[in-house]
């Protein structure tokens, strides 16, 4: 049950005082002082990439429209979403780093399970906020070049004018709380905890969110990269429990550092919880070593939080790369679903 009223009062919140935007939960402001610290403190070592297996999606499949919600996972925070006849994409990041230039940054330990050219009409792109690893100039680049106008950009406040400039008309630019309607289903920007920027120059100048997609039988929550806060107990007092989350589960070490905009796998089963979701799938893990932790802790640390709260695992699937996964419409909160189980 969406909550109008209230999402109508929380979008006539002010969330950029003098200029630049700011968490609804306060956050340590973490400059270049403690990133030297990190790097210091961690010696400039990495963990190691690891090769993770890559499931090669069936084109076959993703040809047909999907009568139930389907996933795909392409890598990072890139989710191939297909429900009915809509194809949407997350948080596009096709290149093999994740940076301003292409000859450094975080590479690829596993390429992406799909390639633009091998994508299916996309009819919608969900943007979180304008990270290189959640915004890929050559990606968005490319999508515009194959599909142009047949894509609708949904983007939060400021990320809309960076897409304009790429030659994109399609643009739905919301703030927090805002909403779209988008055919047969309702777009609305969520807040979460994180930050914005692409240069030294432009912090918080942007917005970033989640996305909630809302079907007359179906919802879907992205949350883009966000730390924890009460605000998901606050937007589902806004907008009800959601049938599927992507979470993310990685880039969360040190927790000093880390804490306060990326969420580590226990909390991902609290928002999970918070969100009273149905199903969730994570993801921001695997593709790019971006922090300390080794790359196949996420989904160990997860297994042992849903463990610890009680919580089969078939309702938090840890997708492989390049793995489609299709849910119900319909079940309990208290079911597994056999697509989950194999």
């Amino acid at each position: 049950m969406i909550d109008w009223s209230l999402l109508e009062q929380w979008a006539r919140r002010d969330t950029r005082p003098r200029g630049r935007f700011r968490n609804l939960y306060p956050t340590p402001d973490h400059g270049l002082a403690e990133l030297l610290r990190w790097q210091r403190e961690s010696r400039g070592r990495f963990p190691p990439r690891l090769p993770f297996p890559l499931q090669r999606p069936d084109p076959a499949l993703l040809a047909r429209p999907a009568p139930q919600p389907r996933f795909t996972w392409i890598g990072h925070s890139t989710y191939l979403i297909q429900y009915r006849n809509w194809n949407l994409l997350t948080d596009p990041v096709f290149s093999e780093r994740c940076s301003p230039v292409s000859f450094a940054g975080p590479k690829r330990a596993v390429p992406p399970a799909l390639t633009i050219d091998a994508l299916p009409p996309i009819h919608a792109v969900l943007v979180s906020h304008n990270h290189y690893d959640h915004l890929d100039r050559a990606a968005v680049d490319a999508l515009q070049r194959r599909f142009g106008d047949h894509i609708t950009w949904f983007a939060p406040t400021g990320v809309g004018a960076w897409l304009r400039r790429r030659g994109i008309t399609e643009v739905v630019e919301r703030g927090w709380w805002q909403h779209a309607d988008w055919h047969d289903a309702q777009a609305f920007c969520l807040p979460t905890q994180h930050f914005s920027g692409r240069g030294p120059g432009d912090r918080n100048t942007t917005l970033w969110c989640g996305w909630r997609l809302q079907w007359p039988d179906f919802s879907l929550f992205f949350a883009g990269d966000t730390g924890y806060a009460p605000l998901f107990q606050d937007i589902h007092k806004a907008v009800g429990p959601v049938d599927t989350a992507l979470l993310p589960i990685g880039a969360y070490l040190p927790r000093w550092f880390m804490a306060p905009v990326h969420i580590n796998p226990e909390e991902a089963v609290r928002i999970h919880q918070d969100l009273q979701a149905r199903h969730s799938l994570a993801m921001h893990w695997g593709t790019f070593v971006l922090t300390d932790e080794p790359m196949d802790e996420p989904p160990q640390l997860l297994a042992r939080a849903l463990a610890t709260r009680g919580i089969p695992a078939g309702q938090f699937r840890v997708p492989a790369h390049g793995e489609t996964v299709t849910l119900p419409l319909h079940d309990t909160v208290a079911a597994v679903d056999p697509v989950l189980q194999s």
